[in-house]
C-alpha cells in the first residue's frame, strides 16, 4: 500500500493529532496502531526541539527505557528539567516507529531554553496563599472532569476503563479513540480556556508554528503525538503574526540536552510531562501482554510471592483470577483493573494480609526498574569519568536500595570507597555510609547505595569542578577549605580527603586547617575539633595515606586545648557544663588515639596522655569547676590507674560530706558513675563507693531532695537492668551485710564468688593468646604467666 492511499484512511484532510495521555499504555497501543495505518511522512512529538539531534539513539540497542531527556542550563547546571518517557510513553512508542520506518522525527514544544529560563519566574497560575482566585487561576485536570461527567469517582478507573482496556490493534477503527477524546478535550476547552495553565497558550502557539513549518516542508501527511489537552489548540485557526507575538520577549538561557536513565519510581511522580502514574510497572504490564492480562499479571505475583517462600500453588492463581473477573462483573468494568487485580491478590495469594501485598505493590506494581543509555549519548566529561570508573571497579548503579561491604584491604573495594567518598564531596548522594554489621574495625566500611535519576543533574553540577572525579573533588575540596568559617568544617573536611584519597588536597586543607586552629580561641571549638582531626589519623594504615602533617597539627591543637581547658571550664551554668562534660570524653578519647600513633611513630608527643592526666588532676581539684566535671575527671583518672580506689573513695568523702550543697553532690555523682562509661558496675564491685552514695543519699535533707532527684534518676536509669537490680539488692541488704556478709549467706557481691576461680580464668587464656598472637608451643606458658600477670 502506498503512503498515499494510507493517508486517505486518516479523519479527514490536515494532519493527523493524536491526543494522548502521557505514559499510558492504552494510548501507546493507540498510536503504534493509528500510524501503521496512516502512514505519515513526519512524526511531530510534545517535547523539547533541541532534543531533535538525540532522537537516533533512541534505536541504539543499549538504550533501555524507562530514559529521560535531562536539559540543563549551560551556565547553572542545577537549573534542570526532565522529559521522562517508559517503553509505554506514546511518544516513545512514536520515536521508535519513526526510527524504525525511516520517518524524520521532531519535537515541537517550546524550548528547553525558555523552559528553563521560566523556570526563575514564579508560576502564575499558582496563588501563595493557595486560594482559589478566579477561573482562569484554577487548574483543571482533564481526567477529572470527563471522569465526573461519565459518573465515576475515580479519573484513574475511567481512563483504564475507556481508553487502557480497549485492544488497540484489535479496534476495526484505529482513530475513533482519538477522535473522541479531541472532541471532549474540545468541550473543556470551551469551558475553561487553557484550564489555569497560562503558559498552555505560548507552549501551543510554538507547536503551531512547528507544525506549519512540518506542513510547507512534507504537505499534509503529518502526524502529531501530543497531550489530548493541546489537541484543541493545535485544531485551532490561529494567525502566523498571533502566534509570533505570543513568544515574542520569552526569558531565555544556553542550554545542553542529553539522554539519562531514569527509574520506575521516578514515573510515579508528577514531573517532565505532569502525568505522574502511580503503578508503572502495572502500566508496561498492560503494554507488554495486551492478550490475558490478568492471567499473566497474577501469575507474574504468584512468582515473586514464591521466591519468599510463600505457599503459592496453581490453583490459587487459578481462584484469583477468577475473583478478579468476578469482582470486575460487580464492579460494571469491562476488565479488572489494578484494583480488582489487587483485592484478588489480597484475598487469595497472601491470605488476607497486607504484609505480602506491600511487597507486592513495591517490587510489581510500582518496580525498581533502572533504564540505560548508551556511551555515544552526549555527557560532560566528569559524567564520563563517573562512568569508566563505574565499570573499571564493578559498580553499578542500581534503582534498588542496597548494602555494600567493602574490606579496605582489597585493592578494588578501597577503589570503590575513594570513588564514593569523592562523589559525596561533590554533593553526589549515589551512596550513604551505615553502620557495619560484621566488624567495628578501621579495614572495614558499609554503604547503602541508590542511584536516583536527580544524580545525573548533580554530577553536571560538579562538572565546573573538573573533568574527572578524583580532580573535580580535589578542586571542591580545596575551595571548601579556603572559604569555610569554623574550624570544625576544616578538621571534617581533612577527614573527607583522608577517606577519599584526596593528596594534592591536603596540603592546601591543612595550612586552612592551621591558620584557623591559630586563630581559634574558643577551647569548646578547638576541642570539638580534634577528636575528628585524630580519628582522620586511623586511615593512615588502612589507606596508605601519609598523615604525619596531620598528627603535628592534632598534636599543637591539643596542647592548646590542654592549656586552655582548665580556666574555659570555670564558674560554668549546669548546660555549660554538661556540654564540656561531652567535650572532656571526647578530648579523652582523641588524646589516647593520638597518644598511641605518636608512640608508634616515635614522635616527640608520645608524652601527650601524661599531660592530658595532669590537666585532669588540676580539674578534679578544683572547687571553682562544676561538679559534674570534677567526677567525671576523677573518674577518668580511676579508670586509667592514676587514682587508686582508696583516693578515689576520698575524694568521693569529701564532696557528699554535709557541707556541700545536695545538688553539687549529685552533679559530681552524675559525672563520676553517670553516662556509658560503666558506672553501674563500679558501684557493683566497689562496696566502700557504694556505701557512701547510700549513705549520702539517705542523710539529703527532705526539702532538698526533689531538686536532686531529677538528676539521679538520669544517671541511674541510663544502666542495664541486671546492674539496677544488683545494686538494689546490695543496698537492700544493708551496709553491713554487705561487707560482712551473715548467716547462710555468702559473702561479697550476689552472683560474684568471694575469691577468683582459677579454673575459668584459665580457660580464656587460649582465646587471649589467639586475639593477641601470642602462639602456643613452647612459649604458651610464658605467654600465659605474661597474662595472668597483667590481669592482676
Amino acid at each position: 500500500m502506498s503512503d498515499d492511499t494510507a493517508w486517505r484512511r486518516s479523519p479527514g484532510p490536515g494532519p493527523l493529532l493524536l491526543g494522548v495521555r502521557h505514559h499510558g499504555p492504552g494510548s501507546a497501543r493507540a498510536v503504534r496502531a493509528a500510524l501503521d495505518a496512516a502512514r505519515p511522512r513526519a512524526v511531530l512529538i510534545e517535547g523539547p526541539p533541541e532534543a531533535d539531534a538525540l532522537i537516533p539513539l533512541a534505536a541504539d540497542p543499549e538504550m533501555r527505557p524507562p530514559v529521560a531527556l535531562l536539559a540543563h542550563a549551560v551556565d547553572e547546571p542545577g537549573r534542570s528539567a526532565f522529559w521522562p518517557l517508559a517503553d509505554f510513553s506514546p511518544e516513545w512508542v512514536a520515536v521508535r516507529w519513526a526510527l524504525e520506518h525511516g520517518v524524520p522525527a521532531r519535537f515541537i514544544d517550546l524550548p528547553a531554553a525558555h523552559t528553563l529560563a521560566w523556570e526563575r519566574q514564579e508560576d502564575p497560575c499558582e496563588p501563595d496563599d493557595g486560594s482559589d482566585t478566579g477561573q482562569q487561576r484554577i487548574r483543571v485536570d482533564p481526567l477529572a472532569a470527563l471522569a465526573e461527567a461519565a459518573g465515576y469517582d475515580d479519573p484513574e478507573r475511567w481512563w483504564e476503563d475507556v481508553v487502557e482496556h480497549r485492544g488497540g490493534a484489535g479496534e476495526r477503527d484505529v482513530f475513533a479513540p482519538f477522535a473522541a477524546v479531541a472532541e471532549a478535550m474540545g468541550a473543556l476547552r470551551e469551558t475553561y480556556g487553557a484550564g489555569g495553565r497560562d503558559r498552555d497558550p505560548v507552549r501551543e502557539a510554538h507547536m503551531r508554528l512547528r507544525l506549519r513549518a512540518a506542513q510547507r516542508e512534507f504537505g499534509e501527511q503529518v502526524a502529531v503525538v501530543c497531550g489530548a489537552w493541546h489537541v484543541p489548540a493545535l485544531r485551532a485557526k490561529s494567525t502566523v503574526a498571533a502566534d509570533k507575538e505570543l513568544l515574542k520577549g520569552l526569558p531565555k538561557v544556553k542550554a545542553d540536552m542529553t539522554w539519562v536513565p531514569w527509574t520506575n519510581r521516578r514515573l510515579a511522580r508528577a514531573s517532565g510531562y505532569g502525568a505522574g502514574i502511580d503503578s508503572p510497572g502495572w502500566y508496561g504490564h498492560l503494554f507488554r501482554a495486551p492478550d490475558r492480562p490478568v492471567e499473566r499479571w497474577l501469575t507474574k505475583v504468584a512468582g515473586l510471592l514464591r521466591e519468599e517462600d510463600r505457599i503459592v500453588s496453581s490453583a490459587h492463581v487459578i481462584e484469583a483470577v477468577r475473583l478478579a473477573e468476578t469482582l470486575a462483573v460487580m464492579r460494571g468494568r469491562p476488565l479488572p483493573g489494578l484494583g480488582e487485580t489487587t483485592d484478588a491478590v489480597r484475598a487469595v495469594l497472601c491470605e488476607g494480609s497486607d504484609v505480602p501485598l506491600a511487597l507486592v505493590h513495591d517490587r510489581l506494581v510500582v518496580g525498581d526498574v533502572l533504564g540505560e543509555v548508551p556511551e555515544a549519548a552526549p555527557a560532560v566529561p566528569l559524567q564520563r569519568d563517573l562512568a569508566r570508573e563505574q565499570r573499571r571497579l564493578r559498580l553499578r548503579p542500581e534503582a534498588l536500595e542496597r548494602e555494600l561491604e567493602l574490606d579496605l584491604r582489597k585493592e578494588t573495594d578501597a577503589g570503590r570507597s575513594r570513588l564514593l567518598h569523592r562523589l559525596r564531596l561533590l554533593g553526589v548522594g549515589w551512596g550513604e555510609p551505615a553502620q557495619s554489621r560484621g566488624s567495628t574495625g578501621t579495614y572495614r566500611e558499609t554503604w547503602r547505595l541508590r542511584w536516583e535519576p536527580e544524580l545525573s543533574v548533580r554530577v553536571a553540577e560538579a562538572g565546573v569542578w573538573g573533568t574527572t572525579v578524583e580532580g573535580a573533588a580535589t578542586a571542591r575540596a580545596e575551595a571548601d577549605a579556603e572559604h569555610a568559617s569554623a574550624l570544625a568544617d576544616v578538621t571534617g573536611l581533612a577527614e573527607h580527603c583522608l577517606l577519599a584519597g584526596l593528596p594534592d588536597a591536603l596540603p592546601v586543607v591543612m595550612r586552612a586547617l592551621a591558620d584557623r586552629a591559630a586563630l581559634d580561641t574558643d577551647v569548646g571549638r578547638l576541642a570539638q575539633a580534634l577528636p575528628a582531626l585524630v580519628r582522620s589519623l586511623r586511615y593512615g594504615d588502612v589507606r596508605g595515606t601519609d598523615t604525619q602533617a596531620l598528627a603535628e597539627v592534632a598534636a599543637g591543637l591539643a596542647e592548646r586545648v590542654f592549656v586552655g581547658l582548665p580556666p574555659a571550664c570555670a564558674a560554668l551554668d549546669t548546660d555549660a557544663a554538661d556540654e564540656m562534660r561531652g567535650h572532656v570524653d571526647a578530648v579523652h578519647t582523641a588524646v589516647g588515639l593520638l597518644g598511641e600513633t605518636a608512640a608508634q611513630a616515635g614522635s616527640g608527643h608520645s608524652d601527650l596522655r601524661l599531660r592530658w592526666r595532669t590537666v585532669l588532676r588540676t580539674l578534679a581539684g578544683r572547687d571553682t569547676v562544676p561538679g559534674v566535671l570534677r567526677g567525671r575527671a576523677v573518674r577518668i583518672l580511676l579508670d586509667e590507674g592514676e587514682l587508686g580506689p582508696q583516693e578515689a573513695a576520698r575524694l568521693m568523702g569529701l564532696v557528699l560530706s554535709p557541707g556541700t550543697p545536695p545538688a553539687d553532690a549529685a552533679a559530681w555523682i552524675e559525672g563520676f558513675v553517670g553516662g556509658s562509661g560503666g558506672g553501674g558496675m563500679l558501684l557493683v564491685h566497689d562496696e566502700r563507693l557504694l556505701g557512701l552514695v547510700d549513705s549520702w543519699l539517705t542523710g539529703v535533707p527532705a526539702e532538698a531532695f526533689t531538686d536532686v532527684l531529677p538528676l539521679l534518676r538520669r544517671t541511674f536509669s541510663a544502666y542495664e537492668p541486671g546492674v539496677r537490680r544488683t545494686i538494689g539488692e546490695l543496698v537492700r541488704r544493708g551496709p553491713g551485710e554487705r561487707l560482712r556478709g551473715g548467716a547462710g549467706q555468702a559473702d561479697g557481691t550476689p552472683g560474684f564468688g568471694a575469691e577468683p576461680d582459677a579454673g575459668r580464668a584459665d580457660a580464656v587464656l587460649p582465646v587471649l593468646r589467639l586475639l593477641l598472637g601470642l602462639g602456643d608451643g613452647e612459649d604458651a606458658a610464658e605467654s600465659d604467666n605474661d597474662l595472668v600477670g597483667a590481669g592482676r
